[in-house]
């Protein structure tokens, strides 16, 4: 089988991460309990025209792929597979809203088109000319991952060269108003730079799309290998240790190989607890980081942890923002990432030197 490897990078998200040769130097430190991302020039990216009948998540997506592909020097991909939680969730509520303003009554289909999951794939397709293989997996918090082991298994058996994977997901009013209701969202404000300190239920939600050109072909510009990668719908707290070391014996990996461990913490005091176990458990003397407090909780967050590993890597940079203890490593050549949202759809990443 053929090795994959993660050979550019595209991110939106809450920081300032759209500019690749920049890597956290400026962050934005937020008061809120939802974060919205900064915001890209569009036009310089989309036809103004086009980008006027764009949902933002469409948008998000179509111009973190586009960077993506020109940090890998292609004008185009074998396939494309994207995650997604949500969907294009503001069509579905402006659709949803019509039906009930208009009484099921004079109903225009462009919101109803563009509120399907795989619209952003479509959209990056249809930019592209791109008539590959083209799926959206919609799998909760898993659903980044399970495009990436959609990506790595097509990779590593030849099937394709260069696939292009990400993970996108938006924010909708109507639909933090539930989260709210139902204290999935934390009932405050909160600093982005004190939110392990937050002390209460829920996290700070948000929106972002990240997307990486992933291939079997290595290159000089290649930011890290993808050499695993595990999914579990649900796992108690006493079956997270065994868990992450089976994972690491399976790849002939002990915890003392792990330069980094990524964690998903989100400030969430019911569900945090099973980052803990692993904090507080063998890999306590491990560099520890997390990135939630930049990037904010969404179904595909776990993306932006994806895209820090590859910074990370490439760079052998570690900024002092992410840093969860003081642990010190010389080189960052094994790094393992692991995500939770609510104390389900657990998963296991692990990316290496290349």
């Amino acid at each position: 089988m053929k090795q994959v490897y993660i050979n550019s990078i595209g991110s939106i998200s809450g920081q300032k991460t759209f500019d690749n040769n920049e890597f956290l130097n400026d962050i934005v430190d937020y008061e809120d309990n939802v974060i919205s991302v900064i915001d890209p020039i569009y036009k310089d990216y989309i036809p103004p025209a086009a980008a006027r009948r764009m949902a933002k998540g469409i948008k998000m997506g179509v111009v973190a792929s586009k960077i993506a592909l020109q940090d890998a020097g292609l004008e185009n991909v074998d396939a494309i597979i994207t995650g997604t939680g949500m969907g294009c969730v503001r069509d579905s509520e402006k659709f949803v809203s019509a039906i009930i303003d208009n009484d099921e009554q004079y109903l225009t289909p462009t919101s109803f088109i563009q509120s399907t999951h795989n619209t952003v794939g479509g959209q990056i397709a249809l930019e592209l000319q791109c008539k590959g293989y083209n799926f959206t997996y919609v799998h909760g918090s898993n659903s980044f991952e399970s495009a990436l082991l959609d990506a790595k298994l097509q990779l590593e058996n030849n099937e394709e060269h260069n696939i292009l994977v990400g993970g996108v997901d938006e924010l909708g009013d109507h639909t933090v108003t539930i989260h709210k209701l139902i204290n999935h969202i934390k009932p405050h404000a909160v600093k982005s730079s004190e939110l392990l300190k937050s002390n209460s239920v829920g996290a700070v939600f948000a929106e972002g799309a990240n997307f990486f050109v992933l291939s079997n072909e290595k290159q000089a510009s290649s930011y890290a290998e993808v050499t695993a990668v595990k999914l579990f719908n649900t796992l108690t707290k006493a079956e997270i240790t065994k868990a992450a070391t089976d994972f690491l014996a399976e790849n002939n990996l002990e915890v003392s190989d792990i330069d980094i461990l990524i964690l998903g913490n989100n400030g969430d005091i019911e569900h945090d607890g099973y980052y803990h176990e692993l904090q507080s458990g063998p890999f306590k003397n491990t560099q520890q980081v997390y990135y939630k407090h930049l990037c904010g909780e969404f179904n595909t967050a776990s993306s932006f942890g994806f895209w820090l590993a590859s910074k990370i890597i490439k760079t052998q940079s570690l900024p002092e923002s992410v840093k969860l203890n003081n642990i010190k490593q010389a080189s960052f050549k094994t790094i393992l990432l692991y995500n939770q949202y609510r104390g389900e759809n657990h998963s296991f990443t692990l990316l290496k030197q290349c």
